[in-house]
């Protein structure tokens, strides 16, 4: 948005609910404090239905439909819920008590909206696994936070279809085919779900689809893209299709196989992980 110059939609502000939660990890005051910020600017464009003021992009050729507003609302609120989530078991919760208070009736109305659309998730996101764990994510963290169960069934309903969306070899689909990007995507936000709901047989399921990720991973750390379905040099192109093509996020693909790695205890997918993250930084230098 501040690239932007002008305000478009929830979802972008993400990166600020994203912030806040470093900083909390970080113990870093000040940049937990301009991660609030980002929040309350979120949320002073709310209205009272819970769903967020949304202005179209200059590439956008109509107004966004019912079905896009509840996807970039849980775009945003399930990075805000993790978020909340880790505060409130940190040393830092006292300093945001009263804040996170006066915010709670607004987190409710916007889990609420996006609950009113929860039959249209899948028709619109089903033909990519990581949107409906994204969706399943904003839900189930809100329903974990607020201790309420309707949230919860409706989380890991998303999730039981989130898992349908496999190959046979257990790879994430993404557009009809395999992409190194977002199979590790759908992993992250999977793994983040069941870090707050475990599920039994959710374990091999993501055992699988990282197998095939590490043979994605380079030695030096680079991460593979050749026969991706949407990202690299053969991808999709952004900006509506008039900006270059769609790379691939290396930093939640670092995260995907540190979490995996930790999560069940996997040296091999935790060294793949920390290997993209070095790759990143290097060629960010």
């Amino acid at each position: 948005h501040k690239r932007e110059g002008r305000w478009h939609q929830a979802g972008y502000q993400r990166g600020g609910a994203r912030h806040f939660l470093g900083g909390v990890l970080a113990g870093d005051i000040e940049r937990m404090e301009r991660g609030w910020m980002s929040i309350e600017a979120t949320f002073a464009r709310q209205k009272e239905n819970g769903d967020f003021i949304a202005v179209p992009r200059h590439f956008d050729t109509a107004p966004r439909d019912f079905d896009t507003r509840v996807e970039t609302n849980y775009f945003y609120m399930q990075a805000c819920m993790q978020a909340l989530l880790v505060l409130r078991e940190s040393p830092y919760a006292p300093r945001f008590h009263h804040r996170v208070e006066a915010l709670k009736p607004k987190l409710v109305r916007a889990i609420d909206f996006i609950m009113s659309g929860r039959e249209g998730i899948v028709a619109k996101v089903g033909h990519t696994a990581n949107r409906v764990f994204i969706a399943a994510k904003a839900i189930g963290l809100a329903g974990v936070y607020f201790g309420n169960e309707a949230y919860i069934a409706e989380a890991k309903r998303l999730v039981s279809i989130a898992l349908t969306l496999r190959d046979e070899d257990g790879v994430f689909l993404e557009g009809g085919g395999r992409d190194s990007s977002y199979n590790a995507v759908s992993v992250l936000f999977g793994q983040s779900v069941e870090l707050y709901l475990p599920d039994p047989d959710f374990a091999e399921a993501m055992r699988r689809a990282v197998d095939w990720q590490l043979t994605r991973i380079t030695p030096e750390g680079d991460v593979i893209t050749a026969g991706n379905t949407r990202t690299g040099p053969q991808g999709e192109l952004t900006e509506g299709g008039t900006g270059g093509p769609k790379s691939i996020n290396r930093g939640e693909i670092a995260r995907s196989l540190i979490y995996h790695g930790l999560m069940y205890d996997r040296p091999e997918a935790l060294d793949a992980g920390l290997r993209v993250a070095a790759w990143r930084a290097s060629a960010d230098q």
